[in-house]
C-alpha cells in the first residue's frame, strides 16, 4: 500500500516529482508524444510552479519544482493537461499516467545538487545517450529555459563531490560527477 502524503501546500518549496506511464508504458519514445509533454510543461511553467530540472524519459517523468499553487495541483496540471492534449491533438483514449506521483522535498543546497545530477544522469544511466546533454528531452541539454533556484538551494560551484549524507534518497553512485551548469534565468 502507498503512504499517504502529507500535503504539500507550502508554496516556494522545491520538490523532485517523478510520475510515471500506465504500465510503464513508453510512450515518451514517440517524438510527437515527447514534444506535446514538454510543450506541456513549459506551459503551466510560471503559473502553477517555477521549473528547476527536469527529464521526460520514455515511460516516466522527473522534475524539480517550486510549486506556485499546492504540489498536487501543479502535477496535476503537467498529468491531465498532457492527458487532455494528447486526446484532443493525437486522437489517444488510452490511459496515459499511473494514479498519483511521488515527491520529494529539496531539503538543502546539498539535496538539491543530489537530485539536479539524478535527474540530468537518468537518461546516462539507462543508456538512452552517452552524455546527458545529448538528450533532448532534458534541461541538461541547455536548450530550454528555467527558472532560477530558489535561495538557500543553489549548489555551491566549489563542491567537488557528488556523494549524499548516509541514506539521502537517489545517492550518487558514481565517482565522476559532472558539474551542474547554472540554468538560464527567467526574465523577470
Amino acid at each position: 500500500m502507498r503512504p499517504v502524503r502529507e500535503h504539500a501546500t507550502n508554496t516556494q518549496q522545491a520538490y523532485m516529482v517523478t510520475t510515471s506511464t500506465w504500465g510503464r508504458r513508453d510512450l515518451f519514445r514517440n517524438e510527437r508524444w515527447a514534444n506535446l509533454l514538454m510543450d506541456t510543461i513549459y506551459h503551466y511553467r510560471g503559473s502553477a510552479y517555477l521549473l528547476h530540472e527536469f527529464v521526460i524519459m520514455p515511460d516516466h517523468l522527473h522534475a524539480i519544482i517550486t510549486s506556485l499553487t499546492s504540489l498536487e495541483k501543479a502535477v496535476q496540471f503537467i498529468k491531465g493537461g498532457f492527458s487532455y492534449r494528447a486526446k484532443k491533438e493525437l486522437g489517444s483514449n488510452m490511459e496515459i499516467w499511473q494514479k498519483g506521483f511521488s515527491d520529494h522535498r529539496i531539503r538543502d543546497a546539498s539535496d538539491y545538487r543530489i537530485h539536479a545530477i539524478y535527474v540530468r544522469q537518468n537518461p546516462v544511466r539507462k543508456h538512452l545517450c552517452e552524455k546527458a546533454a545529448r538528450y533532448p528531452y532534458s534541461s541538461a541539454s541547455g536548450r530550454f529555459e528555467l527558472d532560477s533556484v530558489p535561495q538557500g538551494l543553489k549548489p555551491s560551484e566549489e563542491v567537488e563531490s557528488c556523494g549524499a549524507p548516509e541514506g539521502a534518497p537517489f545517492q550518487s553512485k558514481t565517482v565522476d560527477c559532472p558539474q551542474i551548469e547554472k540554468p538560464v534565468a527567467k526574465d523577470q
